[in-house]
């Protein structure tokens, strides 16, 4: 009796990786930079215990007067002295604005993939150090593997890509700029001038934790070569020369986060009102 034949083995199914957009970029921002945890969020956003959605800093309400009490707060602590209102909120804001950046910019440097996330999809916990996002669109370039992904929007080339990048950030920003200038008492020239900063600093300060800070400058310079509406001014980085002849980077920038109020004689390194000889000195002294 001839023995039934065996059944072919059944083909395995091919399993594709889940691809994360930007869930890697974040990982490794957080590795470099433990002060910054991002998680991505589908069903609802994370509440209470500290948790502030962006889209409340933009309403400009009771959510905004309770984020600048907690700041108002801080600066006594932390230097013993009341700040003008209009000098907390711009503390505030860059508390908010340079982390927020970097939700955009990292994965666009490390990956080049830029989310859309506008204000609703946004949420920030200081104290922690902890951000919540909802991913639901990106762009990419057509050879990204996650280019074949749902919510992705491939672009032909890198000056797209980088158009993209600025269009997330305003698209983010802007209803955050309005929420606070009440509070801070400028025009709009000088909130962008803060966002550019943001945008600049963050990503030059997280290129310097990757080991890349040289690739980091040339991207921003790049991302803001001036006159990127509603941007002001450009990156602005210069070299300046040290006293062993050795090549300084500084930046200039295009607004002031108002720490001389509380502090006249310790003005930031990049600030407009740091003469270059105190620059040269404080590179030189840190290196």
């Amino acid at each position: 009796m001839t023995p039934a034949l065996a059944a072919p083995p059944l083909a395995q199914p091919v399993v594709q990786p889940v691809i994360q957009p930007v869930a890697g970029a974040y990982a490794r921002l957080t590795e470099v930079f433990p002060g910054l945890r991002i998680t991505e969020w589908d069903a609802a956003p994370p509440s209470g215990d500290g948790w502030v959605c962006a889209a409340g800093l933009a309403a400009g309400g009771e959510t905004l007067d309770a984020f600048l009490a907690w700041d108002d707060a801080q600066v006594l602590k932390d230097y013993g002295q009341a700040a003008r209102p209009d000098v907390v909120a711009s503390f505030a804001l860059h508390r908010y604005a340079w982390p927020a950046c970097l939700l955009i910019t990292i994965p666009w440097f490390l990956h080049r993939r830029v989310p859309r996330l506008p204000v609703q999809d946004v949420s920030f916990q200081r104290e922690l150090g902890r951000m919540a996002v909802r991913v639901r669109s990106f762009a990419c370039l057509p050879d990204d593997p996650a280019a074949a992904l749902p919510g992705a929007r491939v672009v032909p080339d890198e000056e797209a890509l980088r158009a993209e990048v600025r269009e997330a950030v305003a698209e983010h920003l802007s209803p955050v700029l309005d929420g606070f200038r009440p509070r801070l008492r400028r025009g709009p020239r000088a909130l962008w001038g803060m966002a550019t900063d943001e945008i600049v600093e963050g990503l030059w300060y997280i290129g310097h934790l990757l080991g890349d800070e040289a690739r980091a400058v040339a991207e921003a310079r790049l991302l803001l070569p001036g006159a990127t509406t509603p941007y002001v001014g450009g990156a602005a980085f210069r070299e300046l020369t040290g006293p062993r002849g050795e090549a300084l980077p500084t930046r200039d920038r295009a607004s002031c986060c108002m720490f001389y109020t509380l502090r006249p004689e310790d003005t930031c390194g990049t600030c407009p009102r740091t003469c270059d000889a105190d620059r040269i000195k404080r590179l030189t002294d840190s290196a």
